[in-house]
């Protein structure tokens, strides 16, 4: 990737437009396009099912599968594109590499660090094996006897989780022999079927004081003019059965343990390189801090930033692809709560809306998802406040007014 920044823009649907294409459509890649257009870049959505979110913002909607290498060529041959920017886990990450290798386009932040972070074997390979990094033990189980096996040499309680996954999907908690059966089809069930190598990871659960999410933004620095790495005040997260369900900012953390959580966040996304928000997962105990997983775009947990910061981690992912100056202040302590649906089905409508939005402080995100699935992420509810503790209180009193109403007819 060139270390200048984005000397000229031009103007979207004209001739000299300036062109993102944007894999993946959901709710991620709906506020990107929103932000990209801010800075009147042309955005061609893409997601495999038509009237995704992003579709609903974006100048053009493809309906293609990003995780088909001949569709993704196709796209780049006709759109002709600037950019490619990854919204999701699953991508055809041959195509993005020989999309790279042409020097035409830029692929965000690397094609090697999409490849790097879809599955869970090759990431964990960096940072444990060649970076050094702390992480929990793990085993990497390709058959069943190799599966039984790990937890004989990890002993209980263990996660176990796809080796491929999306959103957490497919993570287990086996707490003993009991549950080993169990987990295994959930995290085979889990699995893309693109990108799946049957593979499941087995990793000994930590007795850990929370989880936190670290936004690294790289971008060039106004007065350097060399790349540099910028720090997002750290995310608090709660999850359950895998998925994210609650976040807040900032995390309270030790002087020692923020040190450590940003050593480890600049260690593995400089290996990882390029421009733009990675959202770095981490386990913390005392001081100590477990790496868990990077995503290379902007977290679901940095959502929350819509309401939190002077800039956005979308605002901000946009301003690193160009190589723009960052900004990363904190304006208030914000918390969100996801909103989830709890049944499937073709038509999708809510209630309670004006209630939530008289929550002190509070604001609400509904993602426009034509169609719902158990679990399924559905929108968000935001609130501010003078403390995390009364933020907290606010999202989750709002998230509490609405209801996701489902109809009969299922999907």
């Amino acid at each position: 990737m060139d270390q200048r920044p984005v000397q000229r823009l031009g103007s979207p649907t004209t001739g000299n437009a300036t062109k993102v294409l944007l894999l993946g459509g959901g709710e991620i890649g709906k506020e990107l396009t929103i932000s990209f257009q801010k800075l009147g870049l042309e955005v061609h959505a893409v997601d495999k099912f038509p009237n995704a979110p992003a579709h609903q913002v974006a100048q053009f909607a493809h309906v293609a599968d990003a995780t088909d290498p001949g569709q993704v060529r196709s796209l780049v041959q006709r759109v002709r594109p600037d950019f490619v920017v990854p919204e999701i886990e699953t991508v055809a990450t041959d195509a993005l590499a020989e999309v790279a290798e042409s020097k035409r386009v830029t692929v965000v932040p690397t094609a090697r660090a999409c490849d790097l972070s879809v599955g869970k074997e090759s990431i964990r390979t960096i940072a444990h094996d060649e970076l050094g990094l702390p992480t929990t033990a793990y085993c990497f189980a390709s058959t069943r006897e190799e599966y039984e096996a790990a937890f004989e040499k990890l002993g209980y309680p263990c996660i176990v989780k796809p080796e491929v996954s999306t959103s957490g999907r497919g993570h287990t908690l086996v707490r003993g022999p009991e549950d080993i059966d169990d987990a295994w089809q959930q995290a085979l069930r889990s699995s893309p079927g693109t990108r799946s190598s049957g593979q499941v990871v087995v990793e000994r659960f930590v007795d850990f004081d929370y989880e936190v999410t670290i936004l690294a933004v790289r971008s060039i620095d106004p007065e350097t003019g060399e790349l540099a790495t910028w720090f997002c005040e750290p995310i608090g997260t709660r999850h359950s059965g895998g998925d994210l369900v609650e976040c807040w900012q900032p995390m309270e953390m030790s002087e020692r343990a923020m040190d450590n959580a940003r050593s480890v966040a600049a260690r593995i996304t400089n290996e990882l390189g390029g421009r733009g928000v990675y959202g770095v997962e981490l386990f913390v105990a005392g001081d100590e801090v477990y790496f868990s997983s990077v995503s290379p775009r902007p977290a679901d947990a940095g959502m929350l930033t819509l309401a939190t910061q002077r800039f956005s981690e979308f605002d901000l992912h946009v301003r690193a692809v160009l190589g723009l100056p960052i900004d990363v202040t904190l304006t208030t302590p914000g918390a969100a709560v996801v909103l989830h649906a709890d049944d499937q089905s073709r038509s999708v409508s809510y209630t309670g809306l004006a209630d939530a939005l008289a929550v002190t402080e509070a604001d609400v995100r509904l993602f426009g998802k034509s169609t719902s699935y158990d679990g399924r992420r559905m929108g968000l509810a935001l609130a501010t406040g003078e403390s995390v503790e009364t933020a907290r209180q606010r999202a989750a009193e709002a998230a509490a007014k609405i209801s996701i109403e489902t109809s009969r007819q299922k999907v």
